[in-house]
């Protein structure tokens, strides 16, 4: 956020006046492989669904509050009651709205960096204070016994799985702990699960579970990031909050629209998930050969649409990615606990060779 002048600087909120906001750090690129979207075009039969379906959609009512039609067929693909779904606009707003109703003054979430940064931004944002448990620096797996320990202390936690940026999966029974530790809410944020191995969902606890929510989206495996639209899956009484607070037709009736051919037509995109989780293994691959010897250089596994690597002179190359290549990758180096680091999406094979070529060039200068 650009400085405040005087004036707003004595009107907004005194924890607002140096607020520094989420930043994605986009720049219009040939091959943009910065912000973890499904690069492959959506299925031809599904486009064409999603067509007419947009195409019929009337503009000239308001959308239905709680995108009931939407609702019903998310809880029939995960197998829960309509009254256990929460629909928003992204993931963004439930996150926003689980802080907001959950958290607040004199309450304490517990955060597990490196991860998403908006969690501590939404936190600051709501006047919830924040405790970090790190992750371990070399392998980015979350110290147990600390976490559980901090997690009875708070009043809610939010864990990422697969972790964003580190490609971390959490074990189904480490989220149980959690829950049984906290006397608040745990969510578990699944944003990327369609692309872990399976199993890895942590829905099963819901059953058992009542302090759990898990957190979806559309925007990534179902390559709909333009549509936002997310959900949160809990029990009815957490969904009641949510429903309390979130914004009045957040979700509008394209999205909502958009959103129901994705989950209806789901099956269509599992050969696109398994061609990135492919190119995953083969960047993974890629990257380890042209990091092999460079002093300080590690490639991190990943349950996730992409890889975090660590490289000598990192922002540096970004930025030739970016300037001289038209390739743009998210600079994490300056970011704590993520020196020296970049986040690359598993793109399309194409995208994903131009991006070993370029940093074959680069890294090989850097290391002459």
């Amino acid at each position: 956020m650009a400085a405040l002048s005087d004036r707003m600087r004595a009107l907004v909120q005194p924890r607002l006046a140096d607020f520094e906001p989420y930043d994605p750090a986009f720049t219009p690129t040939r091959i943009n492989l910065s912000a973890n979207e499904n690069t492959y075009p959506m299925p031809a039969a599904v486009r064409a669904e999603l067509d007419r379906a947009l195409a019929a959609t009337p503009l000239n009512r308001y959308p239905d509050p709680m995108s009931g039609e939407l609702r019903a067929a998310i809880a029939e693909r995960h197998g829960v009651e309509p009254r256990q779904v929460c629909v928003g606009n992204g993931g963004d707003e439930l996150l926003f709205n689980f802080l907001f109703a959950f958290g607040g003054a004199g309450r304490t979430l517990l955060n597990l960096p490196p991860a998403f940064s908006e969690y501590e931004l939404f936190a600051q944002m709501t006047e919830t204070a924040v405790v970090n448990v790190w992750r371990d620096p070399a392998t980015f797996e979350i110290p147990e016994d600390e976490a559980l320990a901090a997690a009875a202390e708070a009043d809610l936690v939010i864990v990422t799985s697969p972790n964003n940026p580190t490609g971390n999966l959490i074990a189904p029974e480490f989220a149980e702990r959690l829950c049984a530790a906290c006397r608040g809410l745990v969510m578990v944020d699944e944003a990327y699960i369609e692309f872990a191995r399976p199993g890895a969902s942590v829905q099963p606890l819901l059953e058992r579970c009542p302090n759990l929510v898990i957190l979806h989206t559309l925007s990534k495996a179902f390559g709909e990031a333009g549509i936002r639209c997310g959900y949160v899956l809990a029990t009815a009484d957490v969904i009641d909050v949510f429903a309390a607070v979130r914004q009045i037709y957040s979700v509008n009736v394209l999205t909502q629209a958009a959103g129901l051919v994705a989950i209806r037509e789901r099956a269509a995109f599992a050969p696109v998930v398994e061609k990135i989780r492919a190119e995953r293994a083969r960047m993974l691959a890629g990257l380890e050969g042209l990091t092999a010897g460079a002093i300080g250089a590690v490639v991190w596994p990943s349950e996730g649409n992409f890889l975090l690597v660590r490289l000598p002179g990192a922002a540096e190359i970004r930025r030739r990615l970016r300037d001289d290549y038209d390739i743009l990758v998210r600079d994490f180096s300056a970011a704590p606990g993520l020196a020296g680091c970049l986040r690359i999406t598993v793109g399309t094979p194409e995208e994903n060779d131009a991006v070993l070529r370029a940093l074959t060039d680069l890294v090989k200068g850097e290391t002459r």
